[in-house]
């Protein structure tokens, strides 16, 4: 399945393991890095520089586990940048965030005398799905920050971010900035066949270079079809799941005798196999 797909793409997937990293996680493209992160954080001063940390942290307590960052990086100033891309909905996601911005918090303390400042934090999360999903304000972009019950900042130096790409539906005519850019960038880079002409830049120019699978060493395609494998064998996964839990939706909503238009609407699934269903239950013994 990922082969046929590869074959048909001429660029490389960027919710991959191997495609984020390849993008934004190399020395050689960090300049793709700062512009990206220039653009999604607000922050009072660009970052000029980054240097890469060790993106695998291990706590020093012997009971919580090992975590791993897709990225992990510092600027001048020695403000701390995790950024992750999550292809699949996992439990506890905002717990989940929240400890992984304490091991770099962690990290800042000092032996000896030690004043306890702490230099800034910042977590952004590109998701391939909805976290939110059955919120009523659902956002595409969300900034988290620490605030006080009248909602102004408490304080600013620990600071989530949030992407939920599926909710970004802007078209390539309604690009404005150049976060709608990246955005857009990353949302559709493996179905574009070239350069589209508001992309024509020299940094978005140098991102479809490097995601070119026809420059791929063989060493590097076949790292990209394990990383593309492993994927789809996780989307798949997640989709047989949310298929699974609408089939037990539709079926209590059949015996409670629901309007077959309220439970495609409730459910999602197709006319014909809520009526299928509908059958099934009426020929049970």
């Amino acid at each position: 399945m990922s082969e046929l797909k590869d074959k048909r793409a001429k660029y490389i997937n960027p919710y991959t393991d191997f495609g984020f990293k390849r993008l934004f996680g190399v020395e050689g493209n960090k300049d793709l890095l700062i512009d990206f992160l220039n653009q999604v954080l607000p922050r009072k001063f660009p970052i000029t520089e980054l240097t890469f940390g060790n993106t695998e942290n291990i706590p020093e307590l012997v009971f919580e586990r090992k975590a791993i960052f897709d990225i992990h990086c510092k600027d001048l100033n020695g403000e701390t940048f995790i950024v992750e891309m999550q292809k699949a909905k996992i439990k506890f996601f905002k717990d989940r965030a929240l400890f992984y911005i304490t091991l770099p918090i962690r990290e800042q303390a000092q032996k000896g005398t030690w004043t306890f400042e702490l230099e800034p934090i910042y977590y952004l999360a590109i998701l391939d799905f909805e976290y939110d999903e059955n919120e009523e304000k659902r956002k595409f972009d969300r900034m988290v920050n620490l605030k006080d019950q009248d909602g102004d900042l408490f304080y600013d130096k620990l600071n989530f971010k949030f992407l939920q790409m599926p909710l970004f539906t802007k078209k390539e005519h309604e690009l404005l900035t150049q976060y709608d850019k990246w955005c857009f960038f990353l949302k559709h880079l493996e179905e574009f066949d070239e350069i589209p002409k508001i992309l024509n830049e020299p940094i978005f120019e140098k991102a479809f270079k490097t995601a070119e699978i026809a420059k791929f060493s063989k060493e590097e395609y076949d790292k990209y079809q394990e990383s593309l494998l492993n994927y789809i064998e996780l989307k798949g996964v997640v989709d047989t799941s949310k298929e699974e839990k609408a089939i037990e939706i539709a079926k209590n909503l059949i015996r409670l005798n629901i309007k077959i238009e309220t439970i495609i609407e409730a459910t999602e699934l197709p006319k014909s196999m809520i009526v299928r269903l509908i059958d099934e239950q009426k020929n049970k013994p």
